[in-house]
């Protein structure tokens, strides 16, 4: 593992920290910090933390010694000095008399001596970053120190490798507990440069940020070192079929079989993400992967993203999907089956018990395909099939030396319902489309980025796609979403499309069918391929996407939402708009034929009629030729409508948001007009 420190960076972040009125150590503190949470064999979502003991002005203006320590819900690899909150550290050691602390008293503590009572929540391991001496201390999850430590013999092996350098902690859950162990530990030998913490991780300490993070980087080394030497091959691999259906036929079916459904519609549904690297592949099409993978976590807290058990499904075969589907319902009753006697069983021997959580699995291995990570947002998924990467590479260098072992499964219970664990998860309501996965058509433009701007508001997954993909990209990146170029008047551009975003998210629930376009010309001069031209965006391109999306709804079997962009032009036409508006009056007719063929899939379809929309169709340049014509200001043009109010692209927008939540209303047409007589529909 290489030594990442730079003198010149490291200065640089002491300068920039000067300037914000942040002191020396706690500048380095970030800068070491953001190194150990950048490489994610030693730090991964939220896991690890760090501390740096200082003083710091109070409100009163007193200087007080104080713990920096870093925060609930900030990440090592992007944290900034205000993700490690202060407290003050007298409190906190005179703790050590204690005999006994509940975790409720551990928390109320802490947070009563916050210099900031803003600050979040100081780490569940902030009493042991206490209680040992040192000015800086590090602690991560590094994938090769757990190898060795899940290990029957794993105090052995580290003992061979570590020697005197480091005290051994067995394994205890954090807070108070562990953290009156650890430092008995280190007092019994205070020469050491750090503590490995069996089955859990690695501490290392030291007077500078430059020390504690170089012993770090020294100590891991080792343990790397160690694995590398007489590994044998690990996961002889089972038979796989050849002819595998692909991800993007399977993920709707699993997302499928995972969701809750119910009699209104309202559906709990999960998000996928797909990984199918080397090493996963190698895992899951292992012909022991129902003993490694069954064999536990390989870090304690990785249980409140993954569980404790992943669910394996067979290979799935193309042409033989009716199959897979019932071995997928079956799997996942036995999943649920065995969780809920887990919980049962360990939940009888507490004082106080739990109330059980769901089960449902976070982490789902295919044989042939790789894994897929399980959330409710985009985000959950990703990181669960982040932490199942990570539990795979621990996982096979455990097995190419010894035998993978994690903790008991009452200690994996304990964890999993800690409520200190439960809340770094958060508690906060869902957003309105949360679990939901949305896909517009014309996305880059006006109406289709103010759109997709709006379903990632309300919590959707969005995938933009618009010819322009490069524009279609940067929408996208800035919520976090999908950008795609795709020319949806090819169909086969279209159905490679879906196929990408079923592969990015698991399926589709909405669908903004909103391309389109139109080009001025009188019917009796019109040429033929201009007609046709706009038929083929403004009618069958709405056809081939809603088709694509179908297949993956029905897939699903959770219902979903069409939701196409339907001009005035449809029930109201312009002068030389023919070109358009009858393409459109077709679009009209296609939305009513889809909810009436596909009410009974759950599959509504709606429509949302809008009209002189600024940067929709009217280009500005529009917009000031028409009211010049008319003897009005671009505002007054705009403003003509029943009740004299501009309509926006965000109220379109709206409309379709609307729908999108509608789930007892299809066949209908919404229009965002401000009132256009002519255009009414009833």
């Amino acid at each position: 593992m290489q030594n990442l420190w730079n003198e010149t960076e490291a200065r640089a972040c002491v300068e920039r920290g000067a300037e914000q009125g942040i002191a020396e150590d706690l500048a380095l503190r970030v800068y070491t910090t953001r190194l150990l949470g950048g490489d994610p064999r030693l730090v991964l979502h939220g896991g690890g933390n760090t501390s740096v003991k200082t003083e710091m002005e109070d409100l009163i203006g007193d200087r007080v010694p104080v713990l920096c320590v870093k925060g609930s819900g900030w990440d090592m690899a992007s944290i900034e000095a205000p993700g490690l909150p202060a407290v003050r550290l007298a409190p906190l050691q005179r703790l050590r008399a204690r005999q006994s602390l509940s975790d409720e008293d551990m928390v109320n503590l802490q947070r009563t001596n916050l210099l900031d009572a803003n600050s979040p929540n100081p780490s569940v391991e902030t009493l042991l970053h206490a209680f040992l001496p040192h000015k800086f201390v590090d602690h991560t999850h590094s994938t090769a120190v757990l190898a060795l430590t899940d290990q029957p013999d794993g105090e052995a092996l580290c003992r061979e490798v570590f020697g005197d350098r480091v005290g051994y902690v067995p394994y205890i859950m954090a807070g108070f507990g562990l953290a009156k162990h650890a430092v008995q530990v280190y007092e019994a030998d205070p020469a050491v440069e750090g503590l490995i913490l069996l089955k859990h991780g690695i501490f290392s300490f030291g007077e500078t940020a430059e020390q504690a993070y170089g012993r770090m980087i020294d100590l891991v080394s080792l343990a790397e070192a160690r694995l590398a030497r007489g590994r044998r091959p690990v996961f002889a691999s089972a038979a796989i079929p050849d002819n595998l259906a692909s991800v993007a036929t399977v993920a709707p079916l699993l997302r499928g079989a995972l969701a809750l459904k119910s009699d209104d519609g309202a559906h709990r549904r999960w998000l996928l993400a797909h990984r199918q690297g080397e090493a996963v592949m190698a895992y899951v099409n292992g012909a022991e992967v129902g003993r490694y993978a069954n064999a536990g976590v390989v870090t304690a807290d990785h249980v409140i993203r993954t569980k404790g058990w992943p669910l394996i499904l067979p290979a799935p075969q193309a042409g033989e999907l009716d199959a897979f589907r019932t071995g997928l319902a079956q799997r996942l009753d036995d999943f649920a089956a065995r969780y809920h006697d887990y919980f049962e069983r360990n939940n009888a021997r507490l004082e106080q018990p739990k109330t059980e959580l769901d089960r449902v699995p976070r982490v789902v291995l295919v044989p042939g395909l790789g894994l897929f990570g399980v959330g409710k947002s985009d985000k959950d998924a990703a990181i669960a099939a982040d932490i199942a990467e990570c539990a795979i590479e621990g996982i096979t260098l455990a097995e190419g030396f010894g035998r993978f072992e994690s903790i008991s499964e009452a200690d994996l219970f304990e964890i999993e319902y800690w409520s200190l664990e439960q809340a770094k998860l958060g508690k906060g309501g869902e957003r309105p489309l949360e679990r939901q996965v949305a896909v517009v058509t014309g996305g880059a433009g006006t109406i289709g980025a103010a759109t997709a701007r709006l379903f990632a508001a309300n919590g959707a997954a969005v995938a933009v796609l618009d010819l322009d993909g490069d524009r279609a990209a940067a929408l996208a990146g800035k919520f976090g979403g999908l950008g795609l170029g795709c020319d949806v008047t090819d169909r086969v551009a279209v159905a490679g499309a879906f196929e990408r975003v079923v592969e990015r998210f698991g399926g589709i629930d909405i669908v903004v069918s909103n391309a389109g376009a139109a080009w001025p010309h009188g019917m009796a001069e019109m040429p033929d391929d201009l007609l046709r031209r706009s038929f083929e965006l403004n009618f069958f391109a709405h056809q081939s996407v809603a088709q694509c999306a179908v297949r993956v709804m029905r897939a699903q079997d959770t219902g979903g939402a069409l939701l196409f962009n339907v001009s005035k032009q449809a029930v109201n036409p312009g002068r030389d708009f023919g070109a358009y508006g009858l393409p459109k009056a077709a679009l009209l007719s296609l939305v009513r034929q889809y909810a009436l063929e596909h009410g009974a899939d759950g599959i509504r379809a709606n429509a949302v009629n809008a009209d002189r929309i600024r940067g929709g169709l009217l280009t500005d340049e529009m917009v000031s030729a028409r009211a010049k014509s008319r003897g009005l200001s671009e505002e007054a043009y705009l403003r003509g409508n029943l009740l004299g109010r501009e309509v926006k692209a965000e109220d379109v927008a709206r409309a379709f948001l609307d729908h999108a939540l509608a789930l007892k209303t299809t066949a209908d047409v919404t229009t965002v007009d401000g009132g256009n007589i002519e255009a009414s529909l009833r």
